[in-house]
């Protein structure tokens, strides 16, 4: 248990202070905060919430979006917002930086991809500086267009395997990855990269690409088989439970760590 943490979107009403004491009243030591609920308080003050209540930061979300295309549409500069996310990242006492790296580009996919190792080459130094390490996130190939043109862990590694271990790395989020008949093989692949292990299960059809998440032994995945798969990869650090589920995030917060708690114990944990 001393391994769970609480992807903030899962309880996504909570600000940062109502989360961070929601996950120290029930005794969750870890907490994978998202950047807009930063932005809220500010980043010095979150750092200050979570070393008053003794928990700790797994990662933040999100840097990235270095194609410039945004699910929204708008055209952003993805390496600026970055550098600005690594050094909240820093502030807040963060060592990994989630990376959504954004959709494709004028109808480029390969020049998309490009852009995203150029970035990458570009800010992995100034990350590590920091003490922060980028963590790519191949996303579900639903989401290439507007998201990620990252769909596989074999794409985000060959990116990754061209700097440090400890500057850039890349997260394996089961709903994204548990599909792919290489899933096992590019974990192991991944030994030494893993950054971050993220868990939820699927809906059952699946209606909405974003919102199509559900806690732990709801759906299909085998979240025990691909846990065993990273741990072997060499991964010890914090499992995040991070849900996109509309109906989840309608009920208390307090209520949803209960519901989160009880999926990590009789779904994730070993048995």
């Amino acid at each position: 248990m001393n391994r769970l943490s609480l992807n903030q979107i899962t309880t996504k009403r909570w600000s940062v202070p109502e989360a961070v004491r929601g996950c120290a009243d029930q005794g969750v030591e870890w907490i994978g905060l998202w950047r807009d609920k930063i932005a809220e308080v500010g980043a010095a003050e979150t750092a200050r919430l979570l070393a008053e209540h003794g928990v700790r930061a797994s990662s933040v979300c999100r840097g990235g979006f270095f194609t410039g295309v945004t699910p929204e549409g708008a055209a952003v500069d993805g390496v600026g917002m970055t550098r600005e996310a690594i050094d909240e990242t820093a502030t807040v006492g963060a060592d990994v930086l989630v990376l959504v790296v954004g959709g494709i580009a004028d109808g480029d996919l390969l020049s998309s991809r490009q852009r995203v190792a150029d970035a990458v080459g570009e800010l992995a130094p100034y990350a590590r500086e920091r003490g922060v390490r980028l963590a790519l996130e191949p996303l579900h190939p639903m989401q290439c267009a507007e998201r990620s043109v990252l769909s596989t862990l074999d794409q985000a590694l060959e990116i990754a395997q061209e700097h440090p271990s400890d500057a850039v790395g890349v997260i394996v989020d089961e709903f994204h990855v548990w599909w792919d008949p290489r899933v096992e093989e590019s974990i192991a692949k991944a030994a030494g990269r893993i950054a971050g292990f993220h868990v939820c299960d699927q809906q059952v059809p699946i209606t909405d690409g974003l919102m199509a998440r559900s806690l732990p032994g709801t759906g299909p995945i085998d979240h025990r088989r691909l846990r065993s798969c990273v741990e072997e990869a060499g991964y010890d650090g914090p499992v995040e439970v991070e849900v996109f589920d509309a109906d989840l995030w309608q009920q208390p917060g307090d209520e949803v760590l209960r519901q989160v708690i009880t999926a990590y114990e009789e779904h994730v944990i070993p048995r």
